[in-house]
């Protein structure tokens, strides 16, 4: 039964990635474009929680610490999966056309695909209206990143349902406030940080304290 299982996986994997993945003829503005989304946007999403904290609001800088927050356990979890399973990117395993050099590491789940659905889903879901704004600018975004990411060849399709399903659950983690005290404590030792650093920036106005 499980054999199976992973049998249909495996085969649906590698049909969706038949599917995705770019022709070898790939060139010119498309490459550049899908090259840009796969390595560049997820920039977007530390941006939102920097962008965030700088208003100074309560409720934002919450939102994105505990965004910040998510995504390192995000990651955390990420890794160890990666330690304990490790799975082939697809150049690694002789399939596909790839048109990004990356290191031969354990493809799943996606850490691109992880930073960009945490953060885009834990904002979108946030009581915070900036950061709900924010979340639906990032959410098509990741999707963008997942995809470029197949498209070029450094990931399978399922790595990036992982992500998805490991930014679901980390989301949920959060939302039923089982983390709440820590993005609290948190929130509140970085704007002591924030205020005592940045003090010269906030005195002349320049910045929120």
């Amino acid at each position: 039964m499980t054999a199976g299982l992973f049998d249909t996986l495996r085969e649906l994997n590698l049909s969706w990635f038949a599917a995705i993945n770019a022709n070898a003829g790939l060139d010119g503005w498309q490459l550049a474009g899908a090259l840009f989304a796969a390595e560049r946007v997820i920039l977007l999403a530390p941006l939102a929680l920097v962008v965030l904290w700088l208003t100074g609001r309560r409720g934002a800088r919450q939102a994105a610490v505990e965004a910040a927050l998510a995504v390192l356990c995000g990651l955390t979890v990420s890794g160890a999966i990666g330690a304990l399973w490790f799975h082939d990117r697809p150049f690694a395993a002789g399939i596909g056309q790839c048109f990004l050099e990356h290191a031969p590491t354990s493809s799943f789940p996606s850490n691109h695909g992880t930073i960009m659905l945490v953060t885009a889903l834990m904002l979108a879901t946030s009581a915070a209206p900036l950061a709900r704004r924010w979340g639906l600018v990032l959410l098509p975004l990741a999707v963008l990143v997942a995809w470029s990411r197949v498209f070029v060849g450094v990931h399978w399709p399922l790595d990036m349902l992982g992500a998805l399903a490991l930014a679901v659950v980390l989301v949920a983690v959060f939302r039923l406030h089982l983390l709440t005290a820590l993005s609290a404590a948190v929130t509140g030792w970085g704007v002591v940080v924030h205020r005592r650093l940045l003090a010269p920036l906030i005195d002349r106005g320049w910045l929120r304290p």
